[in-house]
């Protein structure tokens, strides 16, 4: 029986020296030591261009969104020089828990293992829609959720979903350092089964031109916006961001 191969992950940008694909949420981006899973974005994206390609980045597992590749190691090598920089503006969405307020800054150190030294990191983020919900959670008789625009200043491991668990607003779909009683309303009422973060948006300037890459939202993160009535006032926000 032959093997069945994935489709190919959806081109968003391509120059001669760098890709931009959009990655699943439950996709690695390349194999770890301590993971045996064979099908990895590095590998998807390779056989599909039928060429070498180098990771500049890093996105979790859970995480959807834009993913940048180099298509040689000297571009590699500069853009991953880019992001260590912060010159490469990120945007990720997500739904949280509650009703953040309407923007702010989270300057909390983060340690990269327990035990490990904490260094500063810093994220700015901005609410853009909310929506209560008409569903008891634990005491409460109603379920609130926002959608949050967030922007790392820095590049932190889970550094999003700490900050905003940090803040009392943990990510929805986060079974780390998220609230399992809200996770498990939206997985019962909207069928959502990921961690609802996606890496929006990257952008870049070079050679004096402003350069944006953009991946939509996925059905699976776009349906329970939709289903919650919050991605239409969202859209509009955006259009702004």
């Amino acid at each position: 029986m032959a093997e069945v191969r994935p489709p190919p992950l959806p081109v968003l940008y391509r120059d001669e020296r760098l890709i931009a694909v959009h990655k699943p949420s439950g996709l690695l981006v390349h194999r770890t030591g301590l993971d045996g899973t064979r099908e990895v974005a590095l590998q998807r994206v390779r056989d599909q261009l039928g060429q070498r390609i180098y990771p500049v980045h890093r996105l979790d597992r859970a995480t959807s969104g834009v993913l940048l590749f180099g298509l040689d190691p000297g571009a590699a090598g500069a853009v991953a020089e880019r992001f260590r920089e912060h010159r490469m503006g990120k945007l990720y969405l997500a739904l949280v828990r509650g009703w953040p307020p309407a923007s702010g800054l989270i300057a909390r150190p983060l340690a990269r293992h327990k035990g490990g030294e904490p260094r500063l990191a810093r994220t700015r983020f901005r609410t853009l829609t909310r929506v209560q919900l008409p569903i008891p959670v634990a005491k409460w008789p109603t379920a609130r959720y926002a959608l949050v625009a967030l922007v790392p200043l820095t590049g932190r491991r889970h550094q999003l979903r700490r900050h905003m668990a940090g803040i009392s607003h943990p990510v929805v779909g986060d079974t780390t350092h998220g609230d399992g009683r809200h996770n498990r309303l939206v997985r019962a009422h909207f069928d959502s089964h990921r961690l609802l973060l996606h890496a929006w948006r990257i952008s870049w300037c070079e050679a004096g031109l402003r350069r944006r890459v953009t991946a939509p939202l996925p059905e699976d993160f776009a349906g329970p916006l939709l289903a919650m009535g919050l991605l239409d006032a969202a859209a509009v926000r955006l259009a702004s961001a």
